[in-house]
């Protein structure tokens, strides 16, 4: 890799921050001036953060069971396989953690 690319990378990765960080602290004070507060960003702050990531990651480790089940007992690819079922468990991991944070939310 060239460093150009690295530098332009990183340059416009840095823009995109300030840029980023200064339109989410403009919200926050809008909301402030109205008279509410700010708990619309943190509709999640109540359940652990570590459940969501040891959910993930379980299901990432089922993907690589399964995904040498599926290499071996068909004659598909053996990279497709493992990435096919690590993303398809991730995601299922990720989105039985969103089902269980939408009722823990609705709970409070």
């Amino acid at each position: 890799m060239d460093l150009e690319f690295l530098v332009g990378i990183a340059f416009f990765a840095v823009v995109y921050g300030i840029f980023h960080l200064y339109v989410r602290r403009k919200e926050r004070l809008a909301l402030i001036d109205k008279g509410l507060t700010a708990n619309i960003f943190n509709s999640e702050a109540n359940v652990s953060p570590s459940l969501k990531y040891g959910i993930f990651f379980i299901g990432i480790a089922i993907g690589f069971l399964m995904g040498e089940v599926l290499a071996n007992s068909t004659r598909m690819d053996e990279g497709i396989a493992y990435l096919s079922m690590i993303f398809l468990f991730g995601g299922i991991g990720l989105v039985i953690y969103y089902f269980i944070a939408q009722k823990h939310v609705r709970k409070e």
